[in-house]
Formats: structure tokens, C-alpha cells, sequence
């Protein structure tokens, strides 16, 4: 006698199957290592950046708005005449004060900032101690800019590449092999700051401005190797 079989039953009969395939059909991998190569570099700051700022307070907030807008012009015409500095606006806030109960507002208090950035340190330390006649210093940083930082980067991955290879063949040799195969490898890039810099210190002059004494410090670029090896025993 004939009995239909169901769809769901076969199925199952092949998941059962492939439950019983034995394991070698996948491929072993046997002996394999986790490794770390890295390799850094020194490279100075070429890029200086300086935030300066106007703060003041006044009952009036039209006089007090109008009061900053000129001193801010004023220090804008002035630094856009600096050759290989780049100028933009920051923010700018103003807020009221109140009196020491914290019920009635006695004067507003408003704050805008001015963005200074040059490769030529000497301009921009120039331009700053001259614009803070008027305006103060809110921060100064430096930074390495985005091609300088790419052509070390790509000087050092083939550093890492060697240095990784090294060390695969170390672990090899210990672990008794006849060689290794290279199951993968990530190249990452990374660094930090190491800055070395008196931002707030002044070298006075009687034929110039106050002028910040500079030294602009270095960043730490690095590429590291991290990868996998199968080590090939004897």
C-alpha cells in the first residue's frame, strides 16, 4: 500500500542528514596564533590654532550687543590683513545677570569668540599678542594637519607590515614550526597628542606687542598590525 509523504516530513529528514554529516567537511584550522605588531613616529605640529574672545557686561543689552560687534569687526579687519591665517567667527551668547536674591535682572552679560588657524606660527603668535589688546585668550592648541599626518602614515605601514612578519616568524619557531600561513591582517592607524607648549607666557618688548612664547610639541603616529597565522608544523 502507497502512503503520501508530507513535505514537512521530508524536511525533516534532510535537516537530519545534514546533522549527520561528520565534521571534516568544513575545514579544521589548527595552530593558529593572535599577533600585534606596531610601529609610531615623532611628528611636529604644523598647524597652531588660537580661539580669542570678547566679555563684557552692560545694563543696556542693544548698547552691550553693539559695543561687542565693534570691538569683534575691529579684530576681524585686523586679522584678515595676516597673510596664512585663516579667520572665522565662533560662537557668540548673551545672558542676563541677576541680583544676589536671583529675582530681578541688573545687566547682561554677552561673550563671542574669534577662530585664528596658520601653519606660520610666528604670524599667528604676532597676530595674537596684538589683538589682545582688546580681546582675551580662550585656547590655544596645536594639531598636525591631514596630509602631513597621511604621508607618515603611509611611510610607517610598511613598517608595521615587517614588523609583523617578524614576530609571526618568532612565534613560529618557538611553537617548532616549518612556516606559517597568513590567515588575516588589520592595519590601523592611531596616535596621541604629546604636546609641549607655554601658551600663556609672554615675551615683552619695548618695540612690540605682547607675543605668546611658542613651542608647538609633537603627535605620536602610529600603525599597528594585528593579524592571525596558522602555524605549518613539521
Amino acid at each position: 500500500m502507497f502512503y503520501p509523504v508530507s513535505r514537512t516530513t521530508v524536511l525533516l529528514a534532510s535537516l537530519a542528514s545534514l546533522a549527520t554529516l561528520p565534521a571534516s567537511a568544513e575545514e579544521q584550522r589548527y595552530n593558529q596564533v593572535s599577533l600585534r605588531a606596531e610601529v609610531s613616529s615623532e611628528v611636529a605640529h604644523d598647524r597652531m590654532h588660537v580661539t580669542l574672545y570678547s566679555e563684557a557686561q552692560h545694563k543696556d543689552p542693544a548698547q552691550l550687543a553693539a559695543a561687542t560687534t565693534r570691538t569683534l569687526n575691529q579684530a576681524l579687519q585686523r586679522a584678515r590683513q595676516a597673510k596664512g591665517v585663516t579667520v572665522s567667527q565662533g560662537s557668540r551668547s548673551s545672558y542676563p545677570v541677576y541680583d544676589d536674591k536671583g529675582q530681578q535682572i541688573t545687566g547682561w552679560r554677552e561673550r563671542a569668540e574669534l577662530r585664528l588657524e596658520s601653519g606660520d606660527f610666528a604670524a599667528l603668535s604676532q597676530l595674537t599678542g596684538e589683538l589682545m589688546q582688546s580681546l582675551k585668550m580662550g585656547d590655544m592648541h596645536f594639531s598636525v594637519s591631514d596630509p602631513v599626518r597621511k604621508q607618515n602614515e603611509d611611510a610607517l605601514l610598511k613598517d608595521a607590515v615587517t614588523a609583523f612578519r617578524a614576530r609571526a616568524q618568532l612565534a613560529t619557531e618557538a611553537l617548532g614550526g616549518s612556516g606559517y600561513r597568513l590567515v588575516s591582517l588589520n592595519l590601523n592607524s592611531g596616535g596621541g597628542y604629546q604636546p609641549v607648549m607655554r601658551s600663556a607666557a609672554m615675551k615683552l618688548s619695548r618695540d612690540a606687542m605682547p607675543t605668546p612664547e611658542i613651542e608647538a610639541g609633537t603627535r605620536e603616529i602610529s600603525i599597528s598590525a594585528d593579524g592571525v597565522i596558522e602555524v605549518q608544523m613539521r
